[in-house]
């Protein structure tokens, strides 16, 4: 793994907290969640719904930021036993016992289409989970419904429009498993491939006004080198797909390991609507 240089916001954290410690998979990734809170605006005292949880990254840097007055209120879709190395039990597990564990409440097995509250929230947070939907009409109808429960959306996702030939080799990765996912079929975290615009297309669309758009730099996370060998691990399972999906596919692969450069990840685009 490429040495990542932790910041004074990142180190500071990890001093306050006690949490991930020895864990330095998960200390570059809280690095990145804690760049997307002040891109966010997220502010003390905020209710925040936040969708698709996963391993909690994004849930303590929530909760950091809105404090002992805050509260993060967490859904996903994926069960206890859901992920490696630690499953998403193990994983909250962990934060529940820290000192932020108070702030946050994790639902596991739950769809928000099915979760019900009378409370209206300050903010959904959705960070990295948006092509974890199969279908455009999926994302906008959680969209539909968050209008109803929240002031203001905050998404993060990986930008489509890499800014270094380094980081192709992502947007090749992510393409594949996609193409993995609708052709072959599995229930890993891409499902399909959204561009910005056309998430932001959909948020409008939900009845959202975007005021705010961005990019944070995210291309020294392990993403990369995640997808690329979890993307060749599964290419002899395209064998049986339609002769033209194998054609695109094969097209993706050359692409992506064309080189042996250190693969650089996608970088986030946010989007902040009300």
């Amino acid at each position: 793994m490429t040495f990542v240089e932790l910041n004074s916001k990142t180190t500071t954290f990890l001093s306050k907290y006690k949490l991930f410690e020895t864990d330095k998979i998960q200390q570059v990734q809280l690095q990145h969640r804690l760049d997307l809170m002040e891109a966010f605006e997220v502010k003390k005292g905020m209710s925040v719904l936040e969708i698709g949880f996963g391993q909690g990254d994004t849930s303590v840097a929530l909760a950091d930021t809105v404090g002992d007055y805050g509260k993060v209120i967490g859904i996903d879709i994926a069960s206890r036993d859901y992920g490696a190395p630690l499953t998403l039990g193990q994983a909250t597990d962990v934060i529940k016992s820290s000192v932020l564990g108070e702030r946050i409440t994790f639902h596991f097995e739950v769809d928000l289409e099915s979760f019900e509250s009378s409370e209206i929230f300050d903010v959904a947070v959705l960070s990295h989970s948006s092509w974890y939907f199969k279908r455009p009409e999926d994302l906008l109808r959680y969209f539909k419904k968050l209008r109803r429960m929240t002031k203001c959306i905050c998404l993060a996702e990986w930008d489509l429009d890499f800014t270094h030939i380094s980081q192709r080799a992502h947007f090749c990765a992510a393409s594949i498993l996609a193409l993995y996912a609708n052709f072959v079929g599995n229930d890993g975290n891409i499902q399909n491939v959204f561009h910005k615009e056309q998430i932001r297309e959909l948020l409008e669309k939900a009845g959202f006004q975007i005021v705010k758009q961005g990019m944070v730099d995210a291309s020294y996370l392990q993403d990369a080198q995640w997808e690329k060998s979890y993307a060749n691990s599964i290419r002899k399972e395209f064998a049986n797909v339609p002769s033209m999906i194998q054609t695109l596919v094969t097209s993706y692969y050359e692409l992506m390991n064309v080189s042996n450069e250190n693969e650089k990840s996608l970088n986030s685009f946010i989007l902040y609507a009300k």
